[in-house]
């Protein structure tokens, strides 16, 4: 059997072993592969790994020996299941592997806003501590978390996550989703969207991208926002209209956002977010940490040997 891998590069920084799947038949892996080589890279292979590659009907039809997809990530609108279904084609995903990392770095981000951990260490090393006269001295003032309202929009296992966090610091947690759970489930408020971003001093999302919370995040609700809030996006960029969050961190409207992910992967020069006032962005890494791409990967490989074994599991088009 074939195994082609269509992106190692998206789960592998040369620092975790992939030689599992060679117990399964030849495995032949590829850094990138861009669009219009998908077809030609699978070629005559029955199972094919992926992350971010556009497996459109179109592809799936070019590719007559693919019996298996193995998505590796949670999310898999790159894959047209419907049309993989109608062909035989079993499609897997890869779930709970990244939780408390992305909630981890949710906390970096709150941290840096907070803490000012980075600008004061870029100023000692400047020499402004040599030069002082008294042993502390102040550039941005840096606040206590605890009493703070964090507002959770999305309550799944990162949003639950990070409200445990929130807890352990002080902090008075407020969460809008869509189901909210039985009375005295969780010790959190559960509100509104719009009672949230009032009342919130950090709003952070943590919800798929669905037609409800596409541009969740625009001009509107970051008016309801205090001018001292501020948003971190560890979901999916669509929840945001970029042109509206730049325009809101430039004019004060709110304090400052930390963003991993943004609209477009990577990142076009003309993001309006690049250069945005108080706009931190790391380049889609919270869900990335070693540990996390090990289980990932190991999560992978014990889909596609289930599915070899005949009991396949975590098929999301059954």
């Amino acid at each position: 059997m074939k195994i082609v891998m269509l992106e190692e590069g998206a789960v592998n920084n040369n620092d975790i072993s992939l030689d599992g799947f060679k117990e399964y038949g030849e495995f032949i892996s590829h850094r990138l592969t861009p669009d219009d080589k998908i077809v030609e890279t699978i070629g005559d292979a029955e199972v094919v790994l992926c992350n971010k590659c556009q497996l459109t009907a179109e592809v799936l039809k070019a590719c007559p020996n693919l019996k298996y997809i193995g998505e590796c990530a949670t999310g898999y609108n790159n894959i047209d299941i419907a049309a993989a279904k109608d062909l035989g084609i079993v499609v897997t995903n890869a779930g709970q592997y990244s939780t408390m990392a992305v909630a981890q770095h949710v906390f970096a981000f709150i941290s840096h806003f907070f803490s000012r951990v980075g600008e004061y260490n870029d100023s000692v090393q400047n020499g402004d501590w040599v030069k002082s006269d008294c042993f502390v001295y102040y550039l941005s003032p840096t606040y206590e978390l605890a009493g703070m309202t964090l507002g959770i929009i999305g309550f799944g296992s990162i949003g639950k996550a990070v409200a445990k966090i929130a807890d352990a610091y002080g902090m008075k947690v407020i969460v809008s989703t869509r189901t909210i759970p039985p009375q005295n489930e969780y010790p959190y408020e559960f509100v509104t969207r719009e009672e949230l971003f009032r009342r919130s001093d950090i709003v952070t999302l943590h919800c798929p991208l669905t037609p409800d919370t596409k541009d969740i995040i625009n001009k509107e609700t970051l008016g309801m926002m205090k001018p001292t809030a501020y948003l971190v996006n560890t979901s999916r960029g669509g929840t945001v209209v970029e042109s509206d969050l730049a325009e809101a961190l430039n004019s004060g409207t709110i304090a400052g956002a930390g963003l991993d992910v943004v609209s477009v992967e990577p990142m076009k020069a003309d993001n309006p977010l690049r250069n945005a006032k108080n706009c931190v962005i790391t380049p889609h890494i919270a869900w990335a940490p070693k540990q996390t791409r090990e289980r990932l990967t190991g999560i992978v490989l014990d889909n596609l040997r289930c599915w070899i074994e005949g009991n396949p599991v975590n098929v999301v088009n059954k």
